[in-house]
């Protein structure tokens, strides 16, 4: 079926007993409560715009993995936080695309931003796949790319964070894990892999190597799943018990570096039909005579911290000329609302999710406001976390 029809069968058998057996079945799959809204609806989409996206967004990647942007980014990475033994491949990638109308009338997927960082991994697809067991859906929908099952997306993933090592002696590292939204892929991520979400606070260090307290006893640290985000670092104000530059003997399941790396940084140096016009504030000669069609972006922040839709000149004049250069100036994208819900049409934002260089699967966020986050659409209904699924085509 295409994805028009999947959505009319969708919402003609919608009701909100089955959206109160999703957000059940979720919390119990994930062992607790998920604090973030989850949409009342998946997204249908055609298989032929699952795989574009898919191609699109490894085409970027590729263009960050040569030698002349290894060496443009460099810069990117503070002196203080630039760690050793750097792959050039980077493990985890999220390429995020609006959904526009193109000029053909046919929908194309339009870059927001990229990141060398983890994304969730693990709850997505318990996500999507209880999405098809709370409504009754048919059972040959796809959540998954490059011809993934739940078993080889199992094994692909934890080949990646496990490297091989005995998962008590590999930690998913963050921030006070316990209080982030992001709690329920840390759970699935034990229950799936047997890896532990481990407060980088509570790290212990010995000479060159890393420790934590499991169950009780002091285990080595062989590998490091990286979840920790500088930024919240610093504005937290926590110092970790070692320094990023230490050559420690730790193996790291997403190389620090890559953070700054494939950042907002990379856009002005990307050339491709899905990617806007990006540049860098500093190097801004003339400014554009209507700014309502922009947005400016600072190049480190996280979950749209700082970012201005139409900003004015006063804001950009605002900014201090010696840190113009920490923000990127990018012709705003104009979402396409293609989803169709009670409350009228809305739109969505996809995330696809790379595993060295790999697509695997998708984060869908939907919303009616300004911009996709969770403040940007409040009190509203058919909005929020959700996910792609569509029918395979040979």
């Amino acid at each position: 079926m295409t994805g028009d029809q999947l959505r009319r069968l969708f919402n003609a058998g919608y009701t909100a007993e089955k959206y109160a057996r999703l957000q059940a079945l979720v919390d119990e799959r994930c062992g607790g409560h998920v604090p973030f809204r989850l949409s009342e609806t998946p997204c249908f989409f055609d298989c032929e715009f699952m795989r574009r996206i898919s191609r699109d967004g490894r085409e970027l990647i590729e263009q960050l993995e040569t030698d002349e942007y290894w060496r443009a980014s460099e810069v990117s990475i503070p002196e203080r936080y630039r760690a050793p033994g750097e792959p050039r491949q980077a493990m985890f990638v999220q390429v995020d695309f609006g959904v526009v109308r193109g000029e053909d009338g046919w929908l194309q997927p339009k870059l927001v931003e990229i990141q060398g960082f983890p994304s969730l991994y693990a709850f997505q697809p318990v996500f999507a796949q209880s999405y098809i067991d709370a409504y009754e859906m048919p059972r040959d929908l796809h959540y998954l790319l490059d011809g993934l099952d739940p078993s080889a997306y199992g094994a692909v993933l934890g080949e990646a964070i496990t490297g091989g090592h005995d998962p008590a002696e590999v930690v998913l590292l963050e921030i006070d894990p316990e209080n982030q939204k992001t709690l329920c892929d840390f759970r699935v991520t034990e229950r799936m892999l047997g890896v532990r979400a481990v407060c980088i606070t509570q790290v212990k260090r010995r000479g060159m190597r890393l420790f934590y307290d499991r169950d009780g006893v002091e285990t080595p640290i062989r590998r490091i799943y990286n979840r920790a985000i500088v930024d919240e670092l610093e504005r937290r104000g926590v110092e970790p018990p070692f320094d990023w530059r230490d050559d420690l003997d730790v193996e790291w399941a997403g190389h620090p570096n890559h953070y700054f790396r494939i950042s907002k940084f990379s856009l002005p140096h990307l050339r491709h039909a899905s990617v806007p016009e990006t540049l860098f504030l500093d190097q801004v000669r003339e400014m554009p005579a209507d700014l309502s069609g922009w947005v400016l972006k600072p190049l480190y922040s996280f979950a749209g911290l700082g970012v201005v839709i139409g900003p004015s000149r006063e804001e950009i004049e605002a900014i201090p000329a010696q840190r113009r250069g920490e923000y990127i100036l990018q012709r705003k994208v104009e979402f396409e609302p293609v989803v169709e819900t009670p409350h009228g049409l809305t739109k969505a934002e996809i995330r696809v999710m790379y595993v060295n260089g790999r697509p695997v699967t998708h984060i869908i966020r939907m919303g009616r406001g300004k911009m996709m986050g969770v403040d940007h659409n409040k009190n509203m209904e058919w909005v929020g976390a959700s996910a792609a699924l569509y029918h395979e085509e040979s």
